[in-house]
């Protein structure tokens, strides 16, 4: 820690005498823009506006003229008169033109796509969030209420082994979750809430630890909304939704909002879903004296719900039952979260800050699931229950000081923090439909934490940049089993540190190439962890990335990447004890392309292809395959504006055939689906149609390879065990803002 205290101090002095001047970049309700590249005359002096709009930059004279530059707002030159007092600019919404986005303006290639995907690919719903990020795929198999299984980079991340998820700084993740390590629930979520996404792929980023293999994804709530809105939605299957998001305060010094959403459905299953979720949501800020600021928000979800479960392939083709039939129909759940967060930034000159945040979460989750049938009873059938209750806390430090020298821009940051997970009745028990507890097979109280602390170096001169960085964390693993007569109290430690670099070059103003390196990783369950005597606690992943990001012409974004990432360890899922289990070491290496064009100001068309290659490292040639590794993907769709006043999309989605187990015997099958969305805006009214599976695709949303028995059958047998997805169904939509 020394060094990093060292790194602080050196930063504490000045590179460059001149004379330095400081502001805030807002929009026309006052809200900070971040990411807003500020530029001094001419010349290659430039700064970056940070999360809460704030920027600084030294050398400035009376009469030098400061740019603003961001891709969906816009405002006039700034002649500097006075440098005794912050600047206050102000820029007004634009309509965004491709042509327009300079390359070389984002710091992030990611930070680029995202922002003109927010643009032109609006959040319908709380299960479309993560398909923003360009490649990952989700799918449901449990009622809606479940978290989504995901997939990213040839990875079956089950529900969030390999990824890193966050809201407004909070971790979603669940270590030693009940149901499956590294479990993220996001239905906490309000879609309308959503302000901005930002996201990376492979273990670089120095402020994301456990999970960050495969990559993160960050969501950011609005700080504050321009006016109160409420919104009607009513579909088949029994769908409907509503939600009201409602401004509070808007003053000078504090602003407030909330939102409230209800959601239920029955979903196409023959055995109905009876699906229904509350989320609650506020959010106040306090502005401070000298820029700072105080962020308080709570928020609260429940649901409750039924499920038809994964069910065998031969069941459905013997007339058994049909695709949206169910064997069980007495799996589902419900959960519950409540999360209250507190942040503080404090600006300590115009050019450091430091961010704090304090948070707290409580939650509950029960979970009744059926993969086997009646393989292991073949009276009762082998219902699990997985159940656990669950407190949060957390603290997390950021401190960042930026410096010039001569033209050069210098960044240190500096984080430090701490996580604890306190699990109590963490079970898996054998029951029959939901009443009956038969057998409990494990119970007990888990406490696990994580202390980390990091930083990060950066340098930006002319077409060139840098950024190298360390973090180090430390788990600290502690389980009490409850189904011994004895008490038994187990406890680990365990320590990793993750080295990162990012190489970014400007060829031109619209091309940039970029080199990444990095290592990351991902934690063991608690239970796992103290049983092999925390060997394999904190397995690692070593990746890089080569790519380049370019308008290759006028109205053209180009993104392509090589990558190559290596896990110490997989998880693999167990369908006959519904959980995952450690397995060996995996490489993976692949190549991402995206494609942005705007061949008329009102029409947007967009498109990925994704494609990997994913193998196990000490299993033999043929018998390698890691299941249901996504090997070729692609999305893609097209946004038009009609007469300012109608917005017509088209999306689809494609994922190809891939192995089901080691040795591809079995296939899960590919699938291609699209959607389509109408809005048409009428003032301070809206109305829309959302359909989903527009073609009427018959497509398996989820699929295993599970072994399983049928009530009266003589031998189990393994197969396909899958959840049918949606077909066509129609949501029509209402909407008013005041």
């Amino acid at each position: 820690m020394k060094y990093l205290f060292l790194l602080v101090l050196i930063f504490s002095c000045n590179f460059c005498s001149g004379q330095i001047i400081s502001g805030k970049v807002s929009d026309v309700s006052g809200k900070g823009l971040s990411g807003v590249v500020v530029t001094l005359g001419t010349s290659d002096r430039h700064a970056h506006t940070d999360d809460n709009g704030n920027f600084w930059m030294d050398g400035c004279k009376a009469g030098d003229t400061l740019n603003f530059y961001q891709m969906v707002y816009e405002c006039e030159p700034y002649i500097l008169t006075s440098l005794a007092e912050p600047l206050k600019i102000t820029m007004t919404d634009r309509n965004f033109i491709l042509d327009k986005v300079e390359i070389h303006q984002s710091k992030e290639v990611a930070a680029l796509v995202s922002k003109i995907d927010l643009v032109h690919q609006p959040v319908q719903h709380a299960q479309e969030l993560m398909r923003l990020v360009p490649g990952l795929f989700i799918g449901q198999h449990a009622g809606g209420g479940k978290a989504e299984q995901i997939f990213l980079r040839g990875f079956d991340i089950d529900h969030g082994t390999d990824i890193h998820l966050s809201v407004d700084g909070m971790p979603v993740n669940m270590v030693s979750h009940a149901h499956g390590q590294g479990y993220a629930d996001l239905h906490f979520v309000i879609p309308e809430t959503l302000n901005d996404i930002s996201y990376g792929k492979g273990p670089y980023d120095v402020t994301k630890g456990n999970f960050a293999t495969a990559g993160h994804v960050a969501f950011t709530t609005k700080e504050k909304i321009s006016n109160s809105q409420a919104i009607i939605e009513a579909g088949q299957f029994n769908t409907f939704r509503t939600m009201a998001m409602l401004k509070l305060v808007e003053g000078e010094k504090n602003d407030a909002y909330m939102a409230a959403d209800y959601n239920q459905t029955n979903g196409p299953f023959d055995s109905p879903q009876a699906f229904k979720r509350i989320n609650l949501f506020g959010k106040f800020n306090q502005k401070l004296g000298n820029l700072d600021k105080l962020t308080v928000q709570l928020s609260h979800f429940q649901s409750q719900w039924d499920a038809s479960g994964q069910i065998p392939q031969r069941a459905v083709e013997a007339g058994l039952i049909s695709r949206f039939g169910a064997i069980d129909k007495t799996e589902g759940g419900q959960t519950n979260r409540s999360n209250l967060s507190l942040v503080h930034t404090k600006y300590l000159s115009p050019r450091s800050s430091l961010r704090s945040q304090v948070f707290y979460s409580k939650y509950n989750f029960e979970l009744f699931s059926n993969f086997t049938l009646f393989l292991r009873d073949s009276l009762n059938g082998d219902q699990i229950k997985q159940k656990e209750s669950r407190d949060i806390y957390g603290v997390d430090l950021q401190f960042v000081r930026d410096m010039s020298w001569g033209n050069a821009l210098l960044s240190l940051k500096v984080l430090g923090g701490l996580r604890h997970d306190n699990v109590v009745n963490n079970e898996l028990s054998y029951t029959y439909q939901r009443k009956n507890t038969l057998e409990t097979v494990a119970l007990g109280d888990v406490d696990e934490s994580n202390i980390y602390a990091g930083a990060q170096l950066g340098y930006e001169y002319g077409h060139f940049s840098i950024q190298g960085g360390v973090r180090m964390d430390r788990l600290e693993f502690n389980y009490r089993d409850k189904v011994t007569a004895l008490y038994l109290l187990n406890s680990g430690q365990k320590t990793t540190i993750s080295p990162k670099i990012t190489l970014q070059y400007d060829v031109s103003r619209n091309m940039k190439w970029y080199l990444k390196a990095g290592r990351g990783f991902h934690s063991n369950d608690s239970r796992v962890t103290l049983a092999n005597q925390v060997n394999n606690a904190m397995p690692a992943a070593t990746g890089a990335d080569l790519g380049v990001v370019s308008k290759i012409l006028k109205k053209v974004v180009f993104t392509g990447a090589l990558w190559y990432l290596s896990l110490d360890q997989e998880f693999v899922y167990v369908g006959d004890e519904g959980i995952i289990e450690p397995s060996g070491r995996t490489e993976r290496k692949g190549i991402d392309l995206g494609l942005r064009w705007q061949p008329l100001s009102s029409l947007f068309i967009y498109g990925d292809l994704n494609t990997c290659k994913a193998k196990s490292v000490d299993d033999e040639e043929g018998s390698n395959n890691i299941p249901l590794a996504p090997t070729t993907t692609m999305t893609g769709g097209m946004s038009a504006q009609i007469l300012d006043q109608l917005n017509v999309g088209f999306r689809f989605r494609y994922m190809g055939n891939r192995a089901a187990n080691e040795d591809y015997s079995i296939t899960a099958k590919g699938y291609t689906v699209a959607d389509v969305n109408v809005l048409y805006q009428l003032k301070n009214l809206s109305l829309g149609i959302d359909i989903i599976n527009v073609f009427n695709t018959a497509w398996n949303e989820t699929q295993f390879a599970t072994e399983s028995k049928l009530r009266g059958e003589a031998n189990p047998v393994e197969e396909i065990h899958f959840t049918p997805g949606y077909p066509f169904m129609a949501k029509f939509k209402l909407g008013i803002s005041w």
